[in-house]
């Protein structure tokens, strides 16, 4: 179960709920819209530079901006902002990798074998 915040301020959300009387079966807010728009030109650019040929409807990079969007969302709260989540997934990304660009393999501690012999008399 989520707790909701008590606070007025932090329940509040910028959403369009449609023009008056004809509300949209989904409430975004504002970002969410704007992150949208923003993504799928860049999944089109992407997939122009791979295969150099532009799709009359960009159906797949619709599905991944839409995808990308509500993946981003989830992590999104009023103590969190969307700009914040991006900027740490990408410093996470970037960070992971070692100097030279592979990956860099821990120490392993291994114990020395120990052999324990009765003694016979």
């Amino acid at each position: 179960m989520r707790l909701r915040p008590d606070d007025d301020i932090y329940r509040a959300r910028l959403v369009y709920l449609g023009p008056p009387g004809y509300t949209l079966p989904i409430q975004l807010p504002y970002a969410q819209y704007g992150l949208f728009i923003l993504l799928v030109p860049v999944y089109m650019l992407i997939h122009y530079l791979f295969t150099r040929q532009v799709e009359p409807v960009p159906a797949w990079e619709i599905a991944l901006a839409m995808v990308t969007t509500s993946f981003i969302w989830r992590h999104v709260d009023p103590d969190r902002p969307a700009r914040t989540v991006i900027r740490t997934a990408l410093t996470d990304w970037r960070g992971a990798r070692g100097a030279s660009g592979e990956e860099v393999r821990a120490p392993r501690l291994v114990a020395r074998r120990v052999t324990i012999r009765e003694k016979i008399r």
